[in-house]
């Protein structure tokens, strides 16, 4: 199996792509720690900071992915990503929650036009046949990006000084650097005109695009099943062993890596995504049985049981991705792939804002009926896609083979 793509645009992405998400692993990994323990906020400002940033991030996503279909995207992703790079720098200086959400607001900012300008410029550089597969593999080498990133963090979680987490912050600006270097391989995307007439941000007045992103959005709170929910459960309601954390996790990571470009086979057209939507609500759905019945059994029959939810969950998680990059691409006008990615990201942030709630309160705190509950609104949630998506492709002239979503 490959993990880079042929070679040609979709690897000079996948290349930025990995180096950046290096660095992004590091950030991740340590943040928490850095402005608790050498900046001196408190737990309760750095989640007041990262609820604003994320809301700023999701009202910004549309104009954000408007500018790079006017101005290029190949250009606004450079741009983005030397702009995101002096805001980590910026960092070092931080000493107060004011300026926390000052450069976190600035942050947000640019990732939101980096987000806009990723999915014009693969729409622009990429043929139209290889978008979801060049999607796929974007999303198999961040989880590697991400991964590495996080072990050279545990060297600086380690020593646990400042010096050791500046480095880290140091180190996460000069990949955004690297990122952006890279990108000057690619060939230029040039702009795409504005109409002539009615509105700009037309993303924003597409009704059947609009609830497909909701129902996308909502479908992608399943990524805090595994991140936040399981890990909870496991510890206070089964009677496995705390390690199985890291190996539910570890299944999560290394599955994505290694089958998400031949998980993305069949999704290019919108009646194939509609499909793997379905199927992807139907195995998480059975994902939440599995983490169900792990509850009050003994270790024999609870580790097993975790661990088949793990892989199955991922199955979904697979599915329902490569079903939303094919339904997001083929729904958009061609001059205006920028801002419809844009949009169809703050689907993805909507879901992860509130996840965390939903996913905490059902499953940790209602045990499992919870879980069942839960298992009943991601099944529902694939089963309404295919007939939103269908309606969307009624309301824009696309080819008559892109029409035919099955509503059954």
């Amino acid at each position: 199996m490959r993990l880079l793509p042929e070679p040609g645009p979709a690897r000079t992405l996948a290349l930025s792509t990995l180096i950046n998400t290096v660095g992004r692993g590091t950030w991740l990994t340590a943040s928490a720690l850095f402005l608790t323990r050498s900046v001196g906020l408190t737990v309760a400002q750095v989640g007041l900071g990262l609820t604003i940033t994320a809301l700023v991030s999701l009202v910004a996503s549309t104009p954000m992915g408007y500018l790079a279909d006017r101005l290029g995207p190949r250009g606004l992703q450079i741009t983005a990503l030397l702009a995101s790079a002096g805001c980590t720098a910026g960092l070092v200086a931080v000493r107060s929650f004011t300026g926390f959400l000052l450069v976190g607001v600035l942050m947000a900012v640019a990732d939101s036009a980096t987000r806009g300008a990723r999915g014009a410029l693969i729409a622009g550089a990429v043929p139209p046949d290889q978008r979801v597969r060049t999607r796929a593999y974007l999303r198999a080498v961040t989880n590697v990006g991400i991964s590495v990133g996080t072990v050279l963090a545990g060297v600086g979680l380690a020593a646990d000084t400042r010096t050791a987490y500046v480095a880290l912050i140091l180190l996460d600006a000069v990949t955004y650097l690297a990122a952006a270097a890279v990108l000057l391989r690619l060939p230029a995307v040039p702009p795409v005109p504005a109409p002539a007439h009615g509105p700009r941000l037309i993303a924003l007045r597409d009704r059947p695009f609009l609830a497909f992103t909701v129902l996308d959005g909502l479908m992608s709170m399943h990524f805090g099943l595994i991140n936040i929910a399981l890990p909870l459960w496991i510890a206070g309601h089964t009677t496995a062993p705390r390690w199985l954390i890291s190996g539910c996790l570890l299944v999560n990571t290394v599955v994505v890596i290694l089958f998400q470009v031949r998980a993305s086979r069949g999704t290019e057209d919108l009646a194939g995504a509609g499909r793997a939507a379905r199927r992807a609500g139907a195995v998480i759905a059975a994902a939440c049985v599995l983490f169900a019945l792990s509850g009050g059994v003994s270790v024999a029959v609870a580790v097993p049981l975790l661990l088949a939810g793990a892989l199955v969950h991922v199955v979904g998680e697979l599915w329902h991705a490569a079903a939303g990059w094919g339904i997001s691409f083929g729904l958009a006008p061609a001059h205006a792939q920028g801002q419809y990615q844009g949009a169809y990201g703050m689907g993805m942030q909507l879901g992860s804002m509130i996840a965390p709630v939903v996913v905490t309160t059902l499953a940790v705190g209602w045990g499992v009926p919870g879980w069942l509950l839960l298992g009943g609104l991601f099944l529902l949630l694939g089963l309404l896609v295919p007939p939103v998506v269908a309606w969307a492709a009624r309301t824009r002239p696309v080819a008559p083979a892109e029409v035919a979503v099955p509503v059954g």
